[in-house]
């Protein structure tokens, strides 16, 4: 464990193109001198990112005179840095605190951040005196700002009263940023209306509603369609009709944000559900033993129906990992993915994924939509035991565009969706390209199919034609599938990310991580922190690859390989370190980086980086 060298440290001033959720008014922190200050560097396709917006709504309230949230939006893709479309998402996932708009990285680079998400803590005198990065910090940031609050108002430097956030003007519309979508027997749809915490059933024209399965509300609650809760639901699944009638439900339901999947009775909308808790899944917390479903998920996104297993597959998003549920059982198992973010194929147990959020089934295969990769995957399901991972699309974590032609070039940015064609080819919802693409697993070729489309975000075929959920257009559109599609020769994006200058060849990785206050590392069952390390290209680590339990690390560079990226994922679990607690709790700490590098002879032959920093209030 390193520790950070406890300096005071002035806290540089916000900067960006543009102030969100404040009336237009820009924000200064010379404007907030006297209030606790909380940072939340995002960018809003970060899952782990979304994970603390909900996690720091609760401190948000309990703190409400004291404490001013601030989003610093630090964008990955192009897409992002669309002022409109950041307008959209701060609306989509309810951040109701003040958003800076930073597509430049300016007060990225001032804070030295280096990951989605970082928190950074400044006092009422305008100091920084904490950095976390990763999520899961709630309980540790509730014990600093209590303590700031108690210095502070000791020494008559902390101002209470409202804070500056303004609620943009409400917008009414029939759907609110849709998710995903399924064709019903009778021949309406079925639709997730995230926006709006609920299900929708559209006639067959796809715009007119003919009823609502939820009350509108955020909450996880369980009974008839008029009362139950959702909390941003997104994927759904109709299962087959031998199954429907044997479980009492026709509709699997991956509810995103209550990290649960429901089921829904399609004959009276009633919801029960069926696996899950409503408590994210963190390291260290419990996997399904013996096919227990009661057990923590993490923002499950898409669900499909799987003839070939007859089980639910659940794209995990959180843990970037697949899941099974046999819902006649009913059990839940793990069934592909490590937990580590990346593009890695090979058995599915020993997979890396990033995000996966679309599911798409044909005869062999179970084929996904890896978000943060930009990637389109599949798993060949010729057997459970032996099913292996494999890519058709994508190249990494920061690579994207809109390019088609042979797969292995092809780019996609950010899909989110993924759905079976006819004629045996896929249709990709390429989310933040505002188009959709089309793959051949034949020829192994991509086209395009449409393009100015508002964030489509799945889509279900119908009579020859596609329906496609525009998610930021809050509507189901229809188009015609064409004989030959357009062959769009677009641009290449690589994340622009600051680089990190190193020494060639011998290099000391500190990850830097320091108990919250009355915790410790407490390591009487085994160790209580691990470190994982990978690079793109894998040349670029002659030694240091692989997995330990020490935050430090020696690093071997291979200047002749160039720039690459540098792949650490650390975490650290901190206990109650008092004798009088018969039961400490304990919290789990956790963080992936991608850090871009540059080998330059006479650089520094060190990298820091902060899971969790503390300095002298």
């Amino acid at each position: 464990m390193t520790q950070l060298n406890r300096v005071r440290v002035r806290a540089p001033e916000l900067a960006g193109r543009a102030w969100l959720n404040t009336g237009d008014k820009p924000l200064s922190l010379r404007s907030l001198r006297g209030k606790i200050v909380l940072l939340d560097f995002w960018t809003f396709c970060c899952i782990n990112c979304l994970h603390v917006l909900d996690e720091l709504r609760p401190l948000e309230a309990k703190y409400a005179d004291v404490l001013v949230t601030v989003g610093v939006h630090s964008p990955k893709f192009v897409h992002e840095a669309d002022p409109a479309a950041l307008a959209a998402a701060v609306e989509r996932y309810g951040v109701h605190h003040p958003v800076l708009d930073d597509p430049e990285l300016q007060t990225w680079r001032q804070y030295a951040v280096r990951a989605w998400p970082t928190l950074a803590v400044v006092d009422p005198e305008g100091y920084v005196v904490a950095q976390l990065s990763g999520e899961g910090h709630a309980h540790s940031l509730d014990q600093l700002v209590a303590d700031l609050v108690e210095t502070h108002g000791a020494r008559g430097t902390l101002h209470r009263g409202t804070g500056p956030y303004v609620a943009p003007p409400a917008a009414e519309t029939a759907l609110r940023f849709p998710g995903k979508v399924i064709a019903l027997p009778g021949g309406t749809f079925l639709v997730s209306d995230s926006g709006h915490h609920s299900l929708v059933e559209l006639a067959a024209d796809g715009e007119t509603p003919v009823r609502r399965i939820g009350d509108g509300q955020r909450g996880l609650l369980d009974g008839p369609a008029t009362t139950a809760r959702f909390n941003e639901p997104q994927g759904l699944a109709l299962l087959p009709d031998d199954v429907r009638r044997r479980v009492g439900y026709g509709v699997v339901v991956a509810d995103t944000v209550n990290h649960a999947l429901r089921g829904v009775r399609l004959e009276d909308g009633l919801v029960t559900t069926l696996a899950g808790t409503g408590k994210q899944w963190m390291q260290g917390d419990p996997r399904p033993v013996g096919g227990d479903p009661a057990v923590p998920l993490s923002s499950p996104w898409d669900v499909a129906w799987s003839p070939s297993l007859r089980e639910v597959v659940l794209a995990m998003a959180g843990t970037h990992q697949l899941y099974r549920y046999d819902p006649v059982a009913p059990a839940l198992s793990v069934w592909a993915g490590t937990t580590n973010e990346g593009l890695l194929d090979g058995p599915a147990p020993d997979a890396w994924f990033a995000q996966p959020s679309g599911l798409a089934v044909t005869r062999d295969r179970v084929w996904l939509v890896d978000s943060e990769t930009s990637a389109l995957r599949s798993v060949v399901t010729t057997g459970v035991a032996d099913a292996t991972v494999e890519t058709a699309i994508g190249a990494g974590l920061f690579d994207f565009g809109h390019v088609d032609g042979p797969a292995a070039q092809a780019l996609l940015q950010h899909p989110l969706g993924v759905t079976a064609l006819p004629d045996g080819s896929l249709a990709v919802a390429d989310t933040y390209n505002g188009a959709i693409r089309r793959f051949d697993p034949g020829t192994q070729e991509v086209t395009t199919l449409a393009t100015g489309l508002a964030e489509p975000s799945d889509a279900v075929v119908v009579d020859g034609d596609l329906v496609v959920v525009e998610s930021a257009a809050h509507r189901l559109t229809r188009l015609h599938l064409p004989d030959e599609a357009v062959v769009v020769d677009g641009v290449a994006h690589r994340t622009q990310r600051p680089v990190t200058e190193v020494a060639p060849g011998a290099v000391q990785l500190e990850v830097v991580f320091t108990p919250p206050a009355g915790q410790k590392l407490d390591e009487r069952y085994g160790p209580a922190t691990r470190l994982v390390v990978t690079a793109t290209p894998p040349q670029l680590l002659r030694e240091g690859e692989g997995t330990g339990t020490e935050l430090t690390r020696q690093l071997v560079l291979d200047p002749h390989v160039g720039d690459g990226v540098l792949h650490v994922a650390a975490m650290a679990a901190s206990c109650d370190d008092s004798a009088a607690v018969e039961f400490p709790a304990c919290h789990v700490h956790q963080q992936d980086w991608g850090v871009p590098l540059r080998l330059v002879p006479g650089a520094e032959p060190r990298l820091e980086l902060v899971l969790r920093g503390v300095e002298d209030a």
